[in-house]
């Protein structure tokens, strides 16, 4: 981390520890006067990728982090595999620590060329949907990973769509939701994405605002933010610090997430490990500073 940005995490961090000592209605309020309802959360991915549960409740309640996104094939162990019992003794310890289980992060994807290959996904990911529902997640993170060579664009965002109906139906079911990620190489693209959900069109498939580098249009992402709007029901958020680098404008995503009156989480999603937790609380916890700061906006 640059010398600036770690001054502002400081910076940060002293206006927080200011700010504990104010009546909770006051901390909670932005400066535009609307109330803060959305939360901070942490997907395992990539920092928390090598802990398993009772460290990450550790560390969430050390840091005052809401709610956890459990992404596949990490150390905590959530996937499909548990058995009944095991579901219910991770419910049961999240609830038990005051932590709230997000979601699950899946891999599935629905871009693949072969009929096979999709289909497989759609019932890996209904796997995910009971999954979720067992243990009392809100939703599983699905995405598209690119757009294959030589198929039309609008041929594999019709069939993205529609393969998530199918998953939005299991969702239903199920009590949750499915979130589609905004995620991968022309996938990505809003309009794309706009296409894709509309030919979705199922009320238990949203998304999942991604704070990709592609969201910016003339350095704001007011455009692509309110073209998806309608859609979002979760949010990844990534280097922060990025708002003081003008490589991505934090404050504006969450003057616009308070605009909509988003009262879900923001997830801490990055792509690097702390050497050891005791580094990772003391980062989370600069970080938690920086975000009340640029939430407040």
């Amino acid at each position: 981390m640059s010398a600036l940005p770690r001054r502002r995490f400081l910076q940060a961090a002293a206006v927080a520890a200011a700010s504990a000592a104010l009546p909770q209605a006051r901390v909670a309020v932005a400066a535009d006067d609307k109330p803060l309802k959305f939360k901070l959360g942490l997907v395992t991915y990539n920092i928390a990728a090598a802990w398993d549960r009772p460290t990450i409740i550790k560390v969430c309640k050390a840091t005052g982090i809401g709610g956890v996104e459990f992404r596949t094939t990490h150390k905590h162990g959530v996937e499909p595999s548990l058995s009944a019992d095991a579901r219910q003794e991770v419910k049961k310890q999240f609830i038990d620590a005051g932590v709230e289980i997000w979601g699950t992060g899946s891999v599935c994807e629905f871009h693949a060329p072969d009929a096979g290959v999709v289909k497989k996904h759609i019932e890996d990911c209904k796997k995910f949907v009971q999954l979720t529902a067992d243990i009392g997640g809100k939703g599983v993170k699905v995405r598209p990973n690119g757009l294959p060579k030589d198929v039309p664009i609008p041929k594999t965002l019709e069939q993205i769509g529609k393969a998530l109906q199918e998953c939005g139906q299991a969702a239903a079911n199920a009590g949750i939701e499915i979130w589609v990620e905004v995620h991968g190489a022309g996938t990505s693209h809003p309009p794309h994405v706009k296409t894709f959900m509309e030919h979705c069109g199922h009320p238990k498939v949203g998304l999942t605002w991604n704070s990709n580098a592609t969201d910016l249009k003339d350095g704001s992402v007011a455009e692509y933010f309110k073209l998806l709007q309608p859609w979002i029901r979760s949010c990844h958020i990534n280097q922060l610090h990025h708002d003081a680098d003008k490589k991505y404008p934090y404050r504006e995503l969450f003057r616009l997430l308070r605009g909509m009156d988003y009262d879900r989480y923001t997830l801490i999603e990055l792509g690097k490990a702390m050497p050891d937790v005791e580094s990772s609380e003391e980062f989370l916890r600069y970080y938690k500073a920086l975000w009340l700061e640029l939430a407040r906006g």
